[in-house]
């Protein structure tokens, strides 16, 4: 069973029902800023067929981080997963290896050190290597449903990180910005673009990550978010390194 304690921080699987609640309300707080069920939570059928994540910080006990996972076995269960609500997966369909879904992925709101997402990733690293997954996938989201604010991030998607066209998820959601499209000749500004990815989506592609060429318009969760594969045999082999260290 996972589990990783690193410095000031330790991620465990969650054991009961009142790890979900922990971690629902956290996501709450990341997600929907109280805006929940009316307890500050963000839940779904989802949580009762996952395995959940949560960093905690040593000291205190407190959650600063959480997010789950959805095994599945090759392709032909792709549309099992949460993504399969807003994406058409059937390109993926024929991926033969072990896959896991990560999402709900969030760090709480009042806390900014880097190490906690360095935990979270040598956690889901540790997860990938026991369970021998191939491919990593989920949902990034940005924050708001304007898409123009992220004008020069998505042109650097749409630049550098499209998907395979093995790969590639086609639309499936009824609202979506079609960004590698809309902004074909649009020229990013990088340091701009970096700087408004969310930090996931960031240690994604600098793994070797890929996203699809449209984002989906989430007005429930109230984000923009871009399907987002990770291949693990494409990881660059020092970067793989750098997290077997973390992962123990």
């Amino acid at each position: 069973m996972l589990g990783l304690t690193r410095g000031r921080y330790a991620a465990r699987i969650g054991a009961g029902a009142e790890d979900v609640l922990r971690a629902q309300r956290l996501r709450g707080l990341a997600f929907r800023a109280g805006q929940g069920d009316g307890e500050g939570l963000d839940a779904d059928d989802f949580d009762a067929i996952c395995t959940h994540v949560l960093v905690e910080e040593v000291a205190t006990g407190d959650l600063v981080c959480c997010f789950r996972f959805l095994p599945l076995n090759g392709g032909g269960e792709i549309g099992r997963s949460y993504s399969a609500q807003f994406y058409e997966l059937s390109a993926l369909e024929s991926f033969e290896g072990r896959m896991v879904e990560m999402g709900r992925f969030c760090i709480h709101p009042d806390r900014r050190d880097p190490d906690i997402l360095r935990v979270a990733w040598g956690a889901m690293t540790r997860y990938v290597d026991d369970e021998g997954v191939e491919l990593l996938f989920g949902c990034s989201s940005f924050h708001g449903t304007e898409a123009e604010t992220y004008a020069d991030a998505f042109a650097m998607l749409k630049d550098r990180h499209l998907a395979p066209s093995r790969w590639l998820p086609r639309v499936k959601a009824p609202t979506v910005f079609r960004f590698a499209q809309a902004l074909a000749r649009f020229k990013p500004d990088a340091k701009r673009a970096q700087s408004l990815m969310p930090p996931l989506l960031r240690t994604y592609l600098l793994m070797g990550g890929w996203v699809s060429d449209h984002a989906v318009v989430d007005r429930d969760l109230n984000t923009l978010h871009v399907f987002t594969g990770l291949e693990i045999r494409a990881i660059p082999p020092g970067r793989a390194r750098a997290l077997r260290a973390v992962a123990g």
